[in-house]
C-alpha cells in the first residue's frame, strides 16, 4: 500500500480513488509504513505464543522487511526527494542513493539471519548478547517516514536536500558493527524500573503532543545513541589497551 501511494503521489495514478494531493498520498505511504513497524513488532509474538515459530516464518518475514522498509522507503525517497527530472543536484545518482539503500537493508536481513540461525554459530558473535548488529531496517525505515511526514506536512522541501546524506548515513549504520538495544525481550510480565517507566510516558506524551515532530526526535535519538554507545565503547577499549602495555 505504500509503494501505491507513492507512484499515485508521483504519476497522479487517481484510478477510482477521489483526487488527493501529493503531500497527502506520501503521508498516506509513511503512515503505511509506520503500521508495518507495528505488525512487524507483533508478529514473533503472536508466533511464540502460538509456538508457532519456523524457519521459514523467519525467512519469509525477512522478505516482507525488504518490501516493506526496503522498497517502499527507498522509493519514496527516489520520487520525493531524488528525482532525476527536478533535481539538478542528484540528477544522475538520485537512483543510485536509492539502491544503495536498498541494498544494505539486504545485506543486514540477510546477515541477521545467519547470525541468528540456530545451525550457524559465528566466531566472533557474542550471542550473550540481545541487541542488535547494526541499525534494525524498521528503524531505518521508521526514521526516513517520519522525515518525509514532516517535509510534506510542512512544505519544507528545502530541507529535504539533506535526506539523501542522511540515507546514506543510515544505510551505512545498518551494515555496521553499531550495537542497537533489542525490545524483544520485553511483553507484559517484563519487570521495568522506574526511570524507564517515566521515560515510555514522556515518550507517549510527546507523540500524542507533537506527533510527527516526536516521532522523529525519537527516531533520531535511537539512531544516535547507538553511535554515541559505540563511540563511547570504542573509546574504553583502547583505553583499557593502552592501560595493559
Amino acid at each position: 500500500m505504500a509503494i501505491m501511494k507513492c507512484i499515485q503521489a508521483r504519476y497522479n495514478v487517481m484510478l477510482d480513488v477521489e483526487l488527493e494531493s501529493p503531500s497527502e498520498l506520501y503521508t498516506q505511504a509513511v503512515l503505511f509504513i509506520l503500521g508495518g513497524m507495528v505488525c512487524d513488532s507483533l508478529d514473533g509474538r503472536v508466533a511464540r505464543m502460538g509456538g508457532r515459530e519456523s524457519l521459514f516464518g523467519k525467512e519469509f518475514d525477512s522478505i516482507v522487511d525488504m518490501v516493506s522498509f526496503g522498497v517502499a522507503p527507498a522509493l519514496m525517497v527516489l520520487f520525493l526527494i531524488l528525482n532525476p527530472e527536478e533535481s539538478l543536484f542528484f540528477k544522475n545518482i538520485g537512483w543510485f542513493l536509492s539502491f544503495i539503500y536498498l541494498l544494505c537493508a539486504g545485506v543486514r536481513l540477510s546477515r541477521f539471519n545467519v547470525i541468528t540461525h540456530p545451525l550457524v554459530y559465528p566466531a566472533n558473535i557474542d550471542r550473550t548478547n540481545s541487541d542488535f548488529i547494526g541499525l534494525p531496517v524498521p528503524a531505518a525505515a521508521g526514521m526516513i517516514a517520519t522525515l518525509v511526514l514532516v517535509i510534506t506536512t510542512h512544505d519544507l522541501q528545502r530541507w529535504a536536500i539533506a535526506l539523501p546524506f542522511l540515507m546514506i548515513f543510515i544505510s551505512y549504520l545498518m551494515i555496521s558493527p553499531v550495537r542497537y538495544p533489542s525490545f524483544k525481550e520485553i511483553d507484559w510480565n517484563t519487570k521495568v524500573r522506574l526511570r524507564t517507566f517515566v521515560l515510555l510516558l514522556m515518550c507517549v506524551t510527546l507523540i500524542y503532543m507533537y506527533k510527527q515532530y516526536a516521532l522523529v526526535l525519537i527516531f533520531l535519538g535511537y539512531l544516535f545513541y547507538g553511535v554515541i554507545r559505540h563511540v563511547l565503547m570504542m573509546r574504553r577499549i583502547r583505553n583499557q589497551a593502552k592501560a595493559k602495555q
